[in-house]
């Protein structure tokens, strides 16, 4: 590949390059660097501005739900979107990849371009259908509050009834009721789908999640490849981890195993475990400041993000989108986060993470090109938010963060259990993700509802309710909202074993990976800035993983992590 030749400058010392990158090209007398750096000018004159009014158009519609602030929103996108699409632009940007670029931080960012400015390379009023059902789709989830006993409630309301409830009745109408949002943007969906496989295969790919895959600079045989592997790797784990599930949760319902069924497993997709018998009791995590917790770990490693939580809104509102993210406004210092923070160990384990992809983007050199002042790739910021939002499942690192956790020693070894519990869930939750999602862009007009329910119970091993016929599937904001993405959080997961295993093992030999929790350790901090964070965009995330870890990204430190935890 034309920049990994020169990867091992940037990684041995990318100050340097980054110090002499940013001028080369005005130095250099190759016209064709000449050409590219007066591209990028141009680029950072035109896009950025726009790009800068999208995200703060973005997060006030988030916030409001108002269809004003959409509509707004929506004009910025396609404003971007058009100004991305013009065709003499893209042309020029071709012509200038096809004939090289000598300076290698200029080869780089006229790489990302392109393929940024690909995807748009569709009929404009293709482009302004496919903006408008998305921006229909992500209000309808905003605005939508379920119903349940005829009243209103929020998905906290939800998630406290699943896991609190021992009435099996209460815990159907909870699950059904927040299942209600499928049938509500079912329609927009199923356009969607067909809208992003016309544009898709208008750039010449077999389908959207193909050109995505093209986009993320990722390739679909090293994906399923990764991912049958850790099927592999996980099913035994798995099948046993759920057997001992099974029975505690059938003990605690007071019926059959055989008639355990999805709403029995305390989260609405079972992407995450159960509370295990045993585990520390949620009083302890509602007993804490949340964000507070967060900002004092963060603090004590070096990575401060009192900055972050200034600008966020962390708090429940009305209208306001019931999920959590972060978000870089401006590539230069605007980093903040979005959420509906209630006491409790599921938020702050949100919290943990979402301030991890807010340290990241901090993290990025500022030294960087605007292009290149961004985060490898979607799977790097969620390995890293991943790696520390497993923290709060960990007796030792709530006991050092100041939690008043009676006798650790008595939670110790049923925490860890329920961390080995956690990880191995989400693996076999991904695997749905993943499956249903390459086969819905691959043969949308197949029975959507049977492919999810067949993909539940292959990988999560969990019954299908007797007679449903619901577009469950459409529930799950991300098939909707955040196409063709959801493989990156396995991936990061993976990520955030391999990148843990490398720093304890630069920083402290031969300490065991399950018992480091970082709590005031500065040096963590510093090898994420230095080998993760730091290089931002200039390695792709093959690059950066070599970077960070000496190896390709495999899915073997995260089946080591599930042995150590079982072992503890």
């Amino acid at each position: 590949m034309r920049f990994l030749q020169t990867a091992g400058v940037l990684c041995g010392s990318l100050l340097a390059v980054v110090a002499v990158g940013t001028t080369a090209a005005s130095e250099s007398d190759k016209p064709n660097d000449a050409r590219a750096m007066q591209f990028i000018r141009q680029y950072e004159a035109t896009v950025r501005p726009l790009k800068i009014e999208t995200n703060l158009l973005w997060w006030t519609a988030s916030l409001t739900g108002k269809e004003d602030d959409f509509r707004k929103k929506q004009a910025a996108e396609e404003k971007l979107d058009l100004c991305l699409a013009d065709p003499q632009t893209f042309a020029e940007l071709k012509a200038i990849r096809r004939s090289g670029v000598s300076d290698p931080l200029l080869a780089r960012q006229i790489d990302v371009l392109y393929r940024q400015y690909l995807s748009r390379q569709i009929p404009p009023e293709l482009l302004k259908k496919i903006l408008a059902k998305e921006n229909a789709a992500q209000r309808a989830f905003n605005v939508f509050r379920p119903t349940l006993d005829g009243k209103e409630v929020t998905d906290n309301d939800l998630r406290r009834i699943l896991i609190e409830s021992r009435d099996s009745d209460e815990l159907r109408a909870a699950w059904e009721a927040g299942k209600k949002v499928g049938p509500v943007v079912l329609a927009d969906l199923k356009e969607l789908v067909a809208l992003r496989n016309q544009a898709a295969r208008q750039l010449g790919f077999s389908d959207y999640y193909a050109l995505r895959l093209f986009l993320g600079e990722q390739d679909r045989e090293q994906l399923v490849k990764l991912f049958d592997e850790l099927d592999e790797l996980t099913r035994g784990p798995f099948h046993e981890a759920k057997l001992e599930m099974d029975a505690a949760l059938a003990e605690r319902y007071g019926i059959a195993v055989d008639e355990l069924r999805p709403w029995h497993y305390q989260n609405p997709f079972f992407q995450d475990a159960p509370a295990t018998p045993g585990a520390l009791p949620e009083s302890v995590y509602k007993s804490l400041d949340t964000v507070e917790i967060c900002r004092k770990f963060y603090e004590g490693i070096g990575l401060p993000v009192d900055d972050v939580l200034a600008r966020s809104d962390l708090y429940e509102k009305p209208g306001k989108n019931q999920h959590a993210f972060a978000t870089d406004i401006d590539r230069s210092g605007d980093v903040r986060i979005f959420e509906n923070v209630v006491p409790g160990r599921e938020w702050l384990t949100t919290t943990m993470h979402e301030l991890g992809h807010a340290a990241y983007s901090k993290g990025i050199s500022r030294d960087l090109p605007y292009v290149l002042r961004g985060d490898a790739h979607p799977l790097t910021t969620e390995g890293v938010a991943m790696m520390f939002e497993r923290f709060p499942l960990n007796v030792d690192w709530l006991c050092a963060m100041g939690a008043d956790v009676p006798n650790p020693e008595r939670y110790r070894a049923a925490a860890a259990k329920l961390r080995r519990n956690r990880m191995l869930v989400f693996a076999r939750w991904a695997q749905v993700m993943f499956r249903f999602e390459t086969a819905l862009y691959a043969d949308p007009d197949q029975d959507l509802s049977r492919l999810w329910w067949d993909m539940v119970e292959k990988y999560q091993e969990i019954e299908r309710p007797e007679g449903r016929d619901e577009p469950d599937f459409a529930a799950k904001y991300h098939i909707v909202g955040a196409p063709a993405y959801y493989h990156n959080y396995m991936l990061g997961e993976m990520f955030a074993s391999q990148v843990h295993h490398a720093l304890i093992q630069s920083l402290q030999p031969g300490t065991n990976p399950a018992g480091a929790i970082y709590v005031g350790n500065k040096s963590a901090g510093e090898f994420l800035k230095r080998r993760v964070f730091f290089p931002g965009l200039t390695l792709n995330w093959n690059e950066l993983t070599r970077h960070a870890t000496g190896a390709e990204l495999s899915p073997k430190a995260f089946a080591e992590d599930i042995k150590t935890q079982n072992a503890n």
